[in-house]
């Protein structure tokens, strides 16, 4: 009997709710493997992401071709204002209602407390770059590809995008929900 495949949505609102459930009957042992787990697999995402931007941005970049360069100027002046305007409206939405929402009955030493599981070990992946690095790289290589319109980085970047979907659909997206389910494991025991 064949199972129905589940898609990546479905996988995460279950981990959440196993993770809750979880929380509550497991004991800090086993929960520990998964805070573990956790640590490790959040060193590979901040590793990946800044390899992520180049291998998707800078291939997209240039097969837009001569217009990228516009087009790219456009963009980032919209993203910036997007990003002033949505960082304003929450602060001024959080200074004018939190206020109200937060008891001062709560000591700051309640809030402080930090009751979460530590990892039995831990790895450091260092990411090769930051995500500006990665932006600049990315959009430097793109224009550069579109402006010259050489084969040889066209392929290579198109290779390495190739690479970085395999990492994605094989590593991250499958082993997404443990990850998802280990925060809310290590959530509901805190």
């Amino acid at each position: 009997m064949k199972f129905p495949k589940i898609n990546l949505l479905t996988r995460i609102l279950i981990a959440i709710i196993l993770g809750i459930g979880a929380g509550m009957i497991f004991p800090d042992t086993i929960a520990r493997i998964f805070v573990t787990f956790n640590s490790i697999f959040s060193e590979l995402l901040g590793f990946c992401i800044p390899l992520i931007i180049v291998g998707f941005v800078a291939p997209a970049i240039a097969d837009i071709g001569s217009r990228a360069g516009k087009m790219l100027f456009v963009t980032t002046l919209i993203a910036y204002g997007m990003t002033l305007f949505a960082g304003f409206s929450s602060y001024f939405v959080s200074d004018t209602f939190f206020p109200s929402l937060i008891s001062a009955q709560i000591g700051a030493n309640e809030i402080a407390q930090d009751a979460s599981l530590t990892p039995y070990f831990s790895v450091k992946i260092p990411p090769l770059m930051n995500v500006m690095t990665a932006l600049v790289l990315a959009f430097t290589l793109g224009l550069g590809c579109a402006k010259i319109k050489g084969e040889t980085l066209r392929n290579a970047i198109n290779d390495f995008r190739d690479i970085i979907n395999l990492v994605i659909s094989k590593v991250i997206i499958p082993l997404l929900p443990v990850y998802i389910f280990g925060i809310f494991l290590n959530m509901t025991i805190s």
